[in-house]
């Protein structure tokens, strides 16, 4: 029965006629008195209501034509398997996110819930960090699970990922490093996309009061930022600015950056980029109304409008718009921490 209201849970519609019941169970069932015997008591239980104006089969026991599936009452069925296994998993697996999903969800991700479990019950949490892949053999069997399955996801929603001692698998970050400044209890570091522009800034870098000057590699630092505390394990207050494109795809990068690690817009070679003058040719790029709106609310209004005419245009500023001297010059004479403060 409850395999039955699991599927019945998932069931696209909230209506279903008997062919459409006897298709759905018909891998769990022999015969009608079988058939009708659970529909029956799905009745009595309210999980199906008659849709009264399709009526009746004429065969004994008789079965609607229709019903009406009470989406509501089998979650309460839901919520009540979560309850019980909260009482029964480990006290730092957190499964409160489930309530608010779908059960097939819950379904889909409970086996390995459970292995997870098992594993902590039986070893704790570990105390050496290990690469992503090693763990994730350990946990479930599958090499492959937390970088390529879901299996990140799933261990950050119950939250544990972070308690197991995870080395996270991406390319290595690509930076430089100034070290006059990595002493510093406050250490401030420059994002850039584009090669380019790391090339003309890296020159200036010891005369910045940066700690690092990092080559993004396009989208590469969205993942690659994951490394950033193991290759440079200095213990300080980290502060990042990002400079990437003024196009759909560079605020993408950094809204995409700045849910991993927050990352303030590095807003003095934007401006400089707006007193420039825009070229064409990204008109293909797809646009994320989240990342242009959160981008556009570092700016003031006159430099939204700007900003937003000319994405619509298919216009923009690539990073190169400022050459090597105008570049170092920014870097050198603005007051970064002081845009922080503001921000």
């Amino acid at each position: 029965m409850e395999t039955i209201k699991k599927l019945l849970s998932i069931y696209p519609k909230r209506t279903i006629t008997l062919t459409q019941l006897e298709e759905l169970m018909k891998p769990y069932i022999d015969t009608y008195g079988e058939f009708s015997n659970i529909i029956l008591n799905l009745e009595s239980e309210e999980v199906l209501g008659m849709v009264k104006s399709k009526g009746r089969t004429t065969r004994t026991p008789s079965l609607a034509l229709q019903y009406r599936i009470d989406k509501r009452l089998l979650a309460t069925n839901h919520h009540m398997a979560l309850q019980r296994f909260r009482n029964v998993l480990h006290p730092s697996i957190n499964i409160d996110a489930y309530y608010r999903k779908d059960p097939s969800i819950w379904q889909s991700d409970l086996p390995y819930i459970q292995k997870v479990d098992e594993y902590i019950k039986k070893y704790s949490f570990p105390t050496e960090k290990v690469p992503a892949p090693e763990r994730s053999f350990e946990l479930v069997g599958d090499e492959k699970w937390v970088v390529e399955k879901r299996g990140k996801e799933l261990l950050e929603q119950i939250g544990v990922f972070d308690k197991l001692n995870i080395i996270p698998v991406s390319e290595p970050l690509m930076f430089a490093i100034n070290p006059t400044n990595i002493q510093n209890t406050t250490q401030l570091h420059l994002i850039v996309e584009n090669k380019t522009t790391y090339q003309g800034l890296l020159p200036a870098l010891v005369e910045a009061e940066f700690s690092t000057l990092i080559y993004g590699c396009g989208k590469s630092v969205i993942k690659s930022i994951e490394q950033f505390s193991i290759q440079y394990p200095l213990n300080a207050h980290h502060q990042f600015f990002y400079f990437g494109d003024i196009d759909r795809e560079g605020l993408l990068i950094w809204h995409s950056l700045t849910k991993r690690q927050p990352t303030y817009l590095a807003l003095p070679f934007y401006r400089a980029c707006l007193e420039k003058t825009a070229v064409e040719g990204k008109e293909y790029q797809r646009e994320s109304e989240e990342a242009q709106n959160l981008f556009l609310s570092f700016f003031l209004p006159e430099e939204q409008d700007k900003i937003r005419k000319l994405l619509a245009e298919g216009k923009y500023y690539p990073q190169e718009t400022l050459k090597t001297e105008e570049l170092q010059k920014i870097w050198r004479e603005s007051d970064w921490k002081a845009l922080i403060s503001m921000s």
